[in-house]
């Protein structure tokens, strides 16, 4: 099985966190979009597995995208693949794109997922994060989409945001979970140098919290989310019972993709690509691509890096079997001071990071690394 992304790489506004390849000139977007048929054409072979299991689009804001130009992709990507076992098609949204008209719009696709970029309820943080919506909006969007039928919706929190009090998050886990949805990620605030907020912390203008109330806020969401009947099943993630993110688990399980779009990754198992034109070389026409071959060390390594990201964590039987028995060895010795803090739990052959741990997960990730 394989599948698909699509990636939106336009922004009306760019947030202060944010640090993912982004531009701003909408002008570029039409063009855009329709070089991606024209990628989708020359790529689709990348693949060794022709069967998809879903489609998601990403960005970036892909809600400035016409649904129907969203169903365009979609049908272009039947054409190319074989889709009958896609179950999952996701767009990710912005709260103030989801009008009335949008959702009319987007009844119409065959898109049956929504993955809506909230970030936080509280709209002194909205705007210190520059973000284009209100937490009143928040909620109306997810309104509007349960009024056309959305029974599969995801919305995105960060935590760990420091200068506003020690009520904001609570407050926003609870109107998060007042309305229900059914998948919820929750990221930590994290800082890079290419953003305002990183101008900010150079300057002393923005102090970040310290690791003590980052363990405190990890542990208040993962308290109230898992009190609210979400299962922490990865990191950042929380899905009600049946409702985890299939695009999404299909990355930490190792399954092969197809990136499209300025920007995107591709992975074929034993090879990653990323395109690395700019949206205005894209529009021209110009795919522009680097890469690098995996050798057996990589995918060990991805493999812990993922799996232990995951609540399933790794297999040492799969380890032995397709790496050999001295890694199993190596890694034991390594679980040893971990599993004696609690920090990692052995059952038969798997090792895993409790949820309530998952906070360290890059010390331990590290500690296992061939």
């Amino acid at each position: 099985m394989a599948t698909l992304y699509f990636h939106i790489p336009f922004c009306k506004r760019i947030c202060s966190y944010c640090d993912f390849y982004k531009v701003g000139a909408l002008d570029l977007l039409p063009r855009v979009v329709e070089n991606m048929h024209r990628e989708l054409d020359e790529r689709s072979t990348y693949l060794s597995e022709r069967r998809l299991t879903s489609i998601y689009f990403g960005g970036g804001t892909p809600s400035l995208v016409a649904p129907a130009e969203i169903e365009r992709l979609i049908n272009h990507a039947r054409e190319k693949f074989d889709c009958t076992d896609v179950d999952e098609i996701t767009i990710e949204a912005n709260p103030d794109d989801i009008t009335e008209e949008y959702v009319a719009a987007l009844s119409q696709t065959s898109v049956n997922r929504v993955s809506l970029g909230i970030q936080s309820f509280d709209d002194r943080v909205l705007q210190f994060m520059n973000r284009r919506h209100t937490g009143e909006e928040a909620e109306a969007a997810v309104k509007r989409l349960r009024m056309i039928g959305m029974d599969n919706i995801s919305i995105d929190l960060i935590f760990g945001i420091a200068g506003f009090g020690s009520n904001h998050l609570d407050e926003s886990l609870q109107r998060a979970i007042s309305l229900d949805v059914e998948h919820i990620s929750a990221y930590h605030l994290t800082i890079e140098d290419r953003t305002r907020l990183g101008l900010l912390m150079r300057k002393g203008e923005y102090v970040p919290i310290s690791d003590e109330e980052s363990e405190r806020e990890f542990l208040r969401v993962h308290n109230a989310l898992c009190s609210a009947g979400y299962d922490h099943y990865e990191v950042s993630n929380f899905a009600k019972p049946e409702q985890r993110a299939r695009h999404n688990s299909a990355y930490w399980q190792g399954v092969e993709y197809l990136g499209i779009g300025a920007g995107a990754h591709s992975f074929s198992g034993d090879n990653r690509t990323w395109c690395t034109s700019s949206a205005k070389e894209y529009a021209e026409g110009k795919f522009l691509y680097e890469g690098e071959e995996l050798t057996s060390t990589d995918h060990l390594n991805e493999y812990i890096m993922t799996s232990l990201r995951t609540s399933r964590g790794i297999d040492l039987e799969y380890i032995a079997e397709r790496f050999g028995t001295k890694h199993v060895a190596i890694i034991e010795h390594a679980a040893e001071p971990w599993i004696a803090t609690k920090s990692l739990v052995r059952n038969d052959n798997r090792l895993a990071i409790p949820a309530t741990h998952f906070l360290v997960s890059d010390a331990i990730i590290e500690s296992f690394f061939a």
